[in-house]
């Protein structure tokens, strides 16, 4: 596998948990694990695969650490980097916005020029809306730690085994 990094944003534990299971799962050292307030354009040109991960806030935005970080995602040149991206969301008490945010990470990403990888099928999800869903599939790994923990080592495992063969 490729030089891989891993950008989270997390306010309340969960999605930098998440970023640290994925990582351990995945091989990648913990110093390759990066909060989303250290993103730069020199982290994300030293590797080759980059994984993208927030929680959901509010009516579907990115968390905190993210504001400036996504802006810094944008203007880069992701061109021949491969991208997946992962997210934390409560399909119960804002089933209309889950993981939302997740969105605006692919959309930065992809914008950049990124191959992204990584889509997960909503089969087994419950929940009535998300922007993460294009041709309905999430755009990326969708989580509920709230809800849903139960299921997170199988989601988690089952996606690392869908995107590994391309990093």
């Amino acid at each position: 596998m490729k030089e891989t990094a891993i950008f989270y944003g997390s306010t309340t534990g969960n999605c930098e948990s998440i970023a640290r299971r994925i990582a351990e799962a995945l091989g990648v050292d913990s110093s390759s694990v990066y909060s989303a307030s250290e993103l730069d354009a020199d982290k994300l040109g030293k590797y080759d695969n980059i994984l993208l991960g927030s929680s959901t806030w509010g009516s579907g935005d990115l968390q905190d650490e993210w504001y400036d970080a996504v802006d810094i995602l944008k203007s880069a040149d992701l061109a021949g980097k491969t991208v997946a991206v992962f997210g934390c969301g409560d399909s119960n008490g804002f089933s209309t916005t889950f993981c939302d945010a997740m969105s605006a990470l692919y959309d930065a990403a992809k914008g950049a020029g990124a191959t992204m990888v990584g889509e997960v099928s909503t089969d087994g999800y419950t929940f009535d809306e998300s922007t993460s869903v294009v041709d309905g599939k999430f755009v990326g790994l969708a989580l509920d730690e709230d809800n849903e923990s139960d299921l997170t080592d199988a989601r988690i495992s089952a996606w690392i085994d869908s995107i590994k063969p391309m990093l």
